[in-house]
C-alpha cells in the first residue's frame, strides 16, 4: 500500500508502524506516482531499502503539524520562540511496539511531546549549570543563540536549539515578575484580572502598564504605523568581566532601524546596560518585514529577531 501526503503536509513524512506492507511518500511524490498510475497500461513498483541517507539538504525543517506564528494573544511578542526536534525521534518505550516479548522496546514517534522534552532537557542543563539563572533568562538564552536557518520566524522562531551555545551566551535578556504584571496590563486586562493572577492588589494604571514590545524580550514584534516606535531592552552580562560588544544590524530597506548606543563597554559579570532600539517605515505599502540585529563581541554573537509589519 502506498500512502500519499495531503497538501498540507508536503514533505512532512513520520515513520509510523504500519501493520500491513506500506510506505508514506510526500504530496510531489504521490503526485508523481498517480501519474504514472493513470498513464501506465500495466503500473508496476518496488520497495527496496538502500540503506539510512545523511546529509540531507534542508535538515532541520519545520515539519507541517508545528503550530506557526504570528501570536494570536499577543501580537507583540514573537512565537514561537524556538524550534526542537519533534519528527521521527527514536527512543525508549515502555513495551514492545510489535506486542511480542522481543525486547524491543523503543519506538518511533512524533509530536510536540517529543519537541517537549529536548528544551526542556535543554532548560534543566542551563539550570543546573546555573543556579541563579530565572526562567526569563533561560528562556532568552534559548532563543538569542541559536541555529540561524533562513526562514520565516513565524514558522521557526529562532532556529533550533543548540544546548551548547546557549549555555555560553555573553549576554542575558531577563525579566522580573513585575514586568509581566505590568504587560498584562499593557494587554487590556482588568484590575480584578491582574489581581488575580499576582494574588495582590494591582492598579493597571496608564504609568504603570507597558506595551508588548516593551517587554524585555529578546525579539522585537512591531506593529509600525506612521509614526516612529521606540523600545528599551536591558541586558546582563554573564560572560567575561571586561568585554565590549558592537551591534549590527540587519534589516530590508523598508524599515529604517537605530540602536543607541551602537556599543556596550561592561566592566564587571552581571553588570546590567540598557539600549534603545527605533523603528521608523521608509515605505508606505503595507507589508512584514522581518531582519534581526546582533551584539558582538571577540567571543560571543548575541542575536534578537525582529518582525516588523507595516500597517
Amino acid at each position: 500500500m502506498i500512502l500519499v501526503n495531503e497538501e498540507i503536509d508536503g514533505d512532512s513524512i513520520p515513520a509510523d508502524a504500519h501493520v500491513l506492507p506500506a510506505t508514506l511518500v510526500s504530496y510531489r511524490d504521490g503526485t508523481t506516482i498517480k501519474t504514472y498510475i493513470n498513464t501506465t497500461p500495466l503500473p508496476q513498483a518496488t520497495i527496496s531499502f538502500r540503506g539510512t541517507i545523511l546529509g540531507v539538504n534542508g535538515a532541520p525543517e519545520v515539519t507541517s503539524f508545528s503550530s506557526r506564528g504570528p501570536n494570536q494573544a499577543s501580537p507583540g511578542i514573537l512565537k514561537p520562540d524556538i524550534i526542537g526536534p519533534g519528527r521521527n525521534i527514536l527512543a525508549a518505550w515502555p513495551f514492545s511496539v510489535d506486542g511480542t516479548t522481543t525486547g524491543a522496546t523503543f519506538n518511533i514517534i512524533s509530536g510536540t511531546s517529543m519537541a517537549c522534552p529536548h528544551l526542556s532537557g535543554t532548560a534543566a542543563l542551563l539550570k543546573t549549570t546555573h543556579p541563579s539563572w530565572s526562567p526569563a533568562a533561560i528562556n532568552g538564552n534559548a532563543i538569542t543563540n541559536q541555529n540561524k536557518q533562513q526562514a520565516n520566524y513565524y514558522e521557526l522562531g529562532a532556529g533550533q536549539v543548540i544546548p551548547s551555545m546557549a549555555n555560553d551566551p555573553g549576554l542575558v535578556y531577563d525579566i522580573q515578575p513585575d514586568d509581566y504584571i505590568r504587560y498584562l496590563c499593557g494587554l487590556g486586562y482588568t484590575n480584578q484580572q491582574v489581581t488575580i493572577i499576582a494574588r495582590r492588589p494591582i492598579s493597571c494604571s496608564p504609568g504603570f502598564a507597558i506595551p508588548e514590545a516593551q517587554l524585555n524580550y529578546p525579539s522585537f514584534t512591531i506593529r509600525l504605523t506612521s509614526f516612529p516606535q521606540s523600545y528599551t531592552r536591558t541586558v546582563t552580562n554573564v560572560g567575561d568581566a571586561i568585554s565590549s560588544y558592537t551591534v549590527t544590524i540587519r534589516m530590508p530597506s523598508q524599515v529604517n532601524v537605530v540602536v543607541t548606543p551602537n556599543s556596550l563597554n561592561f566592566t564587571r559579570v552581571n553588570q546590567q546596560l540598557t539600549y534603545s532600539v527605533t523603528f521608523s517605515r521608509a515605505v508606505t505599502t503595507p507589508t512584514t518585514i522581518q531582519g534581526y540585529l546582533t551584539w558582538a563581541s571577540s567571543r560571543h554573537v548575541v542575536r534578537s529577531q525582529m518582525s516588523v509589519t507595516l500597517a
